[in-house]
């Protein structure tokens, strides 16, 4: 069964998906571009306080080509 993904904080985004490999490539206003080797595509990240929708990180766990189960080890 699989795990609910728990309330999250971009810094607690960002911080996983640098552990899974990707690096901070830039700042544009209120998003945080980050890029992998092997990835096409930048995954952006919102800076905003308080926690980041849960249908947002889950999007973002999809553009980084992470499972939701990959990405909650990385936590």
């Amino acid at each position: 069964m699989a795990q609910r993904l728990p309330s999250l904080n971009s810094k607690q985004v960002i911080r996983a998906l640098e552990r899974a490999g990707f690096y901070q490539r830039r700042q544009t206003g209120s998003h945080l571009i980050l890029r992998k080797e092997g990835l096409e595509r930048p995954t952006p990240v919102p800076i905003h306080s308080g926690d980041i929708p849960r249908k947002l990180v889950l999007q973002i766990i999809k553009e980084a080509g992470l499972t939701v189960e990959e990405f909650l080890e990385l936590l």
